[in-house]
C-alpha cells in the first residue's frame, strides 16, 4: 500500500491534507527501536556518503533539489548504496506532495486510486506529487503503464529505485521519459565513515553504547558488506550486541566477535523443533555414505511422522549436486524428476518417487567438487571486496549501456579454432588466477 500519514482524529487523512513539519518521513518518534541502518539513514544532502558523481557539489541531481527542478528518475543501483535514501532527500526538499509505494505490497487497484488521487489533487491546489516507487522492477507491465499518463500530463514525477537493469525492467515509455542515474556500489572508505559516524552519534547511533574497536575491525565490516551500507550497519549492530562490557562499561568489538556476529546473521531460526533437523541430517548423512538401507529408513521415519514431502524432495536436489555432481550428473535430473512427481501426485503415491530418488543417490558414486567448487568461490566472494563485472563481459542491448562502455573489447569464442578465448580476462582484475574447480577422480567432465 501506499505510504500515507497517520491517522487524524480518529480517520485516514485526505491526501490533500498538508505534512506538518513533525510528520516529516524522515521524523523519529523512539529512534532507538528502530534498526541502526533505519535510524542512521542521512538526513540532509550534507549527511549524505558517496555518490559523488551524481550528488556532488554543481552535479545533474543535486542542482535539481537546490533548485526544486524534479523531472521523473530512475535510480538503478545495487542494495545499500543509498537510493531510498536519496527519494527521502528529494521529499524534504520538494514542494511537490511525496507518496511513497512499495512495489512488494501495492496492486493495480492501489496505483490507479492514487493516480486518481493526484490528479484530483492538482486541479485542486495545483501541485504535483512526487510519488515513489521502491523496487520497481517488480511492478508488471499493467502497473507501469498506469503511471505513463500521468507523467506524461505532468500530474505525477515518478521515482523508481531499482536493483534490475532499467533497460529490461521498466516500460520503455516510462524509461524514456525519465532521467536514469547510476549508483554504484560504496567504497570501503565510504562505509568506515559511515561505521565510525554510528558509533559515534548518541542521538540515532551507537554512542550511549560506548563502543570500543579498531580501524582494522571496521575495514574487515567494509569488506564483507561489499559497498552495501544496510549490511555494514546490520553487521556492526549484531556485534555490539554481542560484545561484552569490559571494565569501564565499553562493548569491545574484536576480530573474534565480528567473526561470530557475521556467522549469526546467516543463521536460520528453527520453527520446527529439533527432531525435524534431526532425522534431515540422519537422512542425508545416509546417502552420502552410500546406505542405502539406512537411507529408506529415515525416508520412512519422516514421511510417516507427517513431514512435509517437498521438504524432502528440496534436500534431494540439493544434495544430487552437493554430495554426487559430476560423478553422476544423471542424480540431480533422477532428484528434480522425483520433486516434480512428488508435487505433481502428492502423498501417499509419492513415497515410491521419493525411494526411487533416495535408493539412486545412496548408490550413485560421490563427489563433492561442485561444492568445493563453490565454497572457495564464495569464500573469495566474501572475504575480498566485491569489484565489478569487467565492462568488457557485460551485455549492450541498449544505448545507455552502450555509452557506459559495456560489452567493449569482448571477444567471441567460437570465432577461435580452440573454442575458447584464452588471452580474455573473465574474472576481476584482484581475482585472476584463481581457481576453483578441483576435479573429483570420480568427475566424468573433467577440466581439460
Amino acid at each position: 500500500m501506499p505510504r500515507l500519514k497517520k491517522s487524524i482524529g480518529g480517520r485516514e487523512p485526505s491526501l490533500f491534507e498538508e505534512l506538518n513539519e513533525e510528520e516529516s518521513i524522515l521524523a523519529e518518534t523512539d529512534p532507538h527501536a528502530r534498526p541502526l541502518a533505519d535510524r542512521m539513514r542521512p538526513r540532509t544532502l550534507a549527511e549524505f556518503v558517496g555518490q559523488e558523481k551524481i550528488i556532488g557539489q554543481g552535479r545533474a541531481l543535486r542542482r535539481m533539489l537546490e533548485e526544486d527542478r524534479l523531472q521523473s528518475l530512475i535510480f538503478w543501483g545495487p542494495p545499500g548504496t543509498g537510493k531510498t535514501t536519496l527519494a527521502a532527500l528529494i521529499a524534504e526538499h520538494t514542494a511537490a506532495r511525496f507518496i511513497t509505494f512499495s512495489a512488494v505490497t501495492s496492486g493495480i487497484r492501489e496505483v490507479r486510486e492514487v493516480m486518481k488521487a493526484a490528479d484530483e489533487f492538482r486541479r485542486q491546489t495545483n501541485r504535483r506529487t512526487v510519488v515513489f516507487i521502491d523496487e520497481i522492477h517488480r511492478f508488471n507491465k499493467a502497473q507501469q503503464d498506469a503511471f505513463l499518463p500521468f507523467v506524461e500530463s505532468g500530474t505525477i514525477i515518478l521515482i523508481g529505485a531499482t536493483t534490475e537493469n532499467p533497460s529490461f525492467e521498466v516500460n520503455s515509455a516510462l524509461l524514456s521519459r525519465s532521467r536514469v542515474f547510476t549508483l554504484e556500489s560504496l567504497s570501503a572508505e565510504h562505509l568506515v565513515a559511515i561505521l565510525a559516524r554510528a558509533i559515534e552519534d548518541a542521538e540515532r547511533g551507537l554512542g550511549e553504547e560506548r563502543v570500543d574497536t579498531t580501524d582494522d575491525v571496521l575495514r574487515a565490516v567494509a569488506a564483507y558488506a561489499s559497498g552495501d551500507a544496510r549490511i555494514a550497519l546490520n553487521t556492526l549492530e549484531l556485534a555490539v550486541s554481542i560484545a561484552e562490557a569490559d571494565a569501564i562499561g565499553a562493548r569491545v568489538i574484536t576480530t573474534e566477535v565480528l567473526s561470530e556476529a557475521m556467522q549469526r546473521a546467516a543463521l536460520r531460526y528453527d520453527k520446527n523443533g529439533e527432531e525435524h533437523y534431526n532425522f534431515i541430517s540422519a537422512f542425508i548423512k545416509s546417502i552420502r555414505n552410500s546406505d542405502a538401507d539406512a537411507a529408506v529408513y529415515w525416508l520412512a521415519r519422516m514421511i510417516e511422522a507427517g513431514e512435509d514431502p517437498m521438504f524432502i524432495a528440496r534436500r534431494l536436489v540439493i544434495h544430487a549436486s552437493e554430495d554426487i555432481g559430476l560423478a553422476d550428473p544423471q542424480a540431480l535430473a533422477q532428484a528434480v524428476a522425483a520433486m516434480q512427481a512428488t508435487h505433481f501426485v502428492g502423498l501417499p503415491e509419492a513415497r515410491l518417487a521419493l525411494t526411487q530418488a533416495t535408493l539412486y543417490l545412496a548408490l550413485a558414486p560421490k563427489s563433492n567438487s561442485v561444492l568445493t567448487a563453490y565454497m572457495a568461490a564464495a569464500k573469495d566472494a566474501l572475504e575480498t571486496e566485491q569489484q565489478p563485472v569487467p565492462l568488457h563481459l557485460r551485455n549492450a542491448p541498449t544505448s545507455l549501456m552502450k555509452q557506459l562502455g559495456y560489452g567493449s573489447g569482448y571477444q567471441y569464442a567460437h570465432d577461435r579454432e580452440a573454442g575458447r578465448a584464452d588471452e580474455m580476462v573473465c574474472l576481476p582484475e584482484a581475482l585472476q588466477g584463481h581457481t576453483y574447480y578441483e576435479p573429483n577422480e570420480r568427475d566424468k567432465p573433467k577440466r581439460q
